[in-house]
């Protein structure tokens, strides 16, 4: 991969706009460029269409738009403010949050009026620290209106699939919160019926239903294709052509087994994710230890972007911090993302020597903080031990499996999945001579219904995920066996380091010019969230607030 001059290749094809990565950022881009009366091309690495974002939750967090308006939530502009100053910091220029601040609810209100890309409101996803300065304990997440996976005909065939273990029903976060309750609560079961009337409904009229990333990608390919957007499915970037200049001018890709040329007339936009893939950059920036095979990011991030990038002189930033996801790792099987998980009563996550180190309920990214902030020589937590009992076990969902649905076989025969009798016979399989203790503990406070050590379950995001009908919803004794214990690893659903950019998105040099026609967002960029993850959708919403404007930045300039 390099960058090389226009006069070294012939151009054999010209865009307004090319843009590198077809995730929500890439989308994102290529719609706007339409919208704008511009030409535009998506060249995507792999053969199937959509990154990470078609395996997310596709939820994004934009403070200000007008869903949370009709919600009646009275979000302002000066509070969002406070809540990133009081979580982000100064670890990112202020313009730049004040960027977000403006481009975000603009795109939303623009995406639906003028395309298929439609959101709703998830009422009391709270945002990810409620309590800090400027929080909402209702939250401002929206995620995408499900939609019939059938309206993309033929164009379905190339989309990623999330592959979740749903069973053949379609829900949305929202749903989740109550399923996952619906041994528990009328309204988890109310929430299963509907769930469930929806699958017959699709069934009986032929429909294919689609939630969360899936519903999000195949929006934003419906409104693509209908604006008359073109995207190239296997065709990796080798190299970036610049002018004599300096201008990024195009780029060049791999098409059909040949190197091709394509010109990009306003400019490039970059928006190909990051190297949670790349083993080699894994070691090279992120903590240790860290594994390719912990990430929940699609299979073509491996650094592309950010070495053509630093080769052009780019600055980076944030290059040892992911978007963290605590995850259980079963063998031959790919990670599973402990989101709610975490939130149950009657579970709790431990040290290699059996000993507490957090609130297990904690916001996914901080856990996974907090998990290599813990770690030591004596006492490692990179894995850790989630202990879960009989009782919990048959009470909720847990690793997408629904309540008293058995663990596989394979997870048990295989070792991956340790089960004993007692606390005391767990202990001793998993060598956590500790644990015993911990469990004693750790039952005493579910008694009185409060964490002593950790404050599990005095957030309101913790309370979330956990079951209403106990005094605190996070906590129960681990007192019925049989006891499981499963590892958990500090997975991510990639990385947040990249090219730092400026408020329009523009790729800046270490000395903050910008590198001319070159622009970039989504992982790939270096996070306008600094090291930290402020609500549900704190990805996927700035990804695709800064390719919108990164595209208005050039179609300003073209005119």
């Amino acid at each position: 991969m390099t960058a090389e001059h226009a006069t070294e290749h012939a151009t054999e094809h010209a865009y307004d706009v090319v843009v590198v990565g077809s995730g929500a950022a890439g989308f994102a881009a290529a719609v706007t460029a339409r919208l704008r009366g511009l030409s535009v091309l998506v060249v995507e690495k792999t053969d199937r269409y959509g990154g990470s974002t078609a395996l997310s939750g596709g939820a994004i967090w934009v403070p200000g738009n007008f869903h949370l308006d009709r919600a009646g939530l009275a979000d302002t502009r000066e509070k969002a403010r406070a809540y990133l100053d009081a979580t982000v910091g100064d670890r990112v220029p202020a313009a730049r949050k004040d960027a977000y601040l403006t481009h975000g609810p603009r795109m939303v209100r623009e995406f639906h009026d003028r395309t298929e890309i439609r959101f709703m409101y998830t009422p009391g996803y709270s945002d990810y620290f409620p309590e800090a300065q400027g929080g909402m304990a209702q939250g401002r997440s929206i995620e995408p209106c499900i939609v019939d996976f059938k309206r993309l005909g033929p164009l379905g065939a190339s989309m990623r699939r999330a592959g979740l273990p749903t069973y053949g029903l379609t829900m949305t976060s929202y749903d989740f919160r109550f399923l996952n309750m619906v041994s528990r609560t009328w309204a988890g079961k109310k929430t299963s019926a509907k769930v469930g009337l929806r699958a017959v409904r699709a069934l009986a009229t032929g429909r294919k239903l689609l939630s969360l990333g899936e519903a999000l990608v195949a929006r934003m390919r419906l409104s693509l294709d209908a604006l008359g957007g073109e995207l190239w499915l296997s065709a990796p970037l080798t190299g970036l052509v610049t002018d004599p200049a300096g201008r990024v001018t195009g780029v060049r890709v791999l098409r059909a087994g040949r190197e091709v040329t394509v010109a990009a007339r306003g400019g490039v936009v970059l928006a190909s994710g990051g190297f949670s893939h790349d083993q080699a950059l894994r070691e090279k920036h992120l903590p240790a230890p860290t594994s390719t095979a912990w990430t929940h990011a699609s299979e073509g991030q491996t650094g592309d972007a950010l070495r053509l990038g630093e080769e052009l002189g780019a600055a980076t930033d944030l290059l040892d911090k992911v978007w963290g996801a605590p995850s259980v790792c079963p063998p031959g099987e790919k990670p599973f993302f402990l989101v709610a998980d975490r939130g149950i009563p009657g579970m709790v996550i431990v040290n290699e020597a059996g000993e507490r180190y957090a609130n297990e309920a904690l916001p996914y990214h901080a856990f996974v903080d907090r998990m290599y902030a813990a770690d030591r020589p004596e006492a490692s937590t990179v894995p850790s031990w989630l202990i879960l009992d009989a009782r919990s076990k048959a009470r909720y969902i847990f690793a997408g499996l629904f309540p008293g649905q058995p663990f596989p076989k394979k997870w048990l025969e295989s070792g991956f999945l340790k089960k004993a009798g007692t606390v005391e016979e767990l202990a001793r399989q998993i060598s956590a001579p500790a644990l015993p203790a911990a469990i004693s503990r750790f039952n005493s406070f579910a008694e009185v219904g409060k964490d002593k050590d950790y404050g599990r379950g005095e957030s309101v995001y913790d309370r979330y995920y956990g079951d209403p009908t106990l005094p605190n919803p996070n906590l129960a004794p681990i007192d019925k066996g049989p006891f499981y214990a499963v590892p958990v690893h500090p997975g991510d659903i990639g990385t947040k380091g990249g090219l730092v950019t400026d408020a329009d998105g523009r790729v800046l040099r270490e000395d903050s010019t910008p590198i001319p026609g070159l622009y970039a967002s989504g992982n790939c960029s270096a996070a306008v969230m600094g090291e930290t993850y402020p609500g549900p959708g704190a990805t996927i919403g700035p990804a695709m607030a800064f390719s919108w404007a990164a595209v208005n930045a050039i179609a300003a300039r073209l005119g």
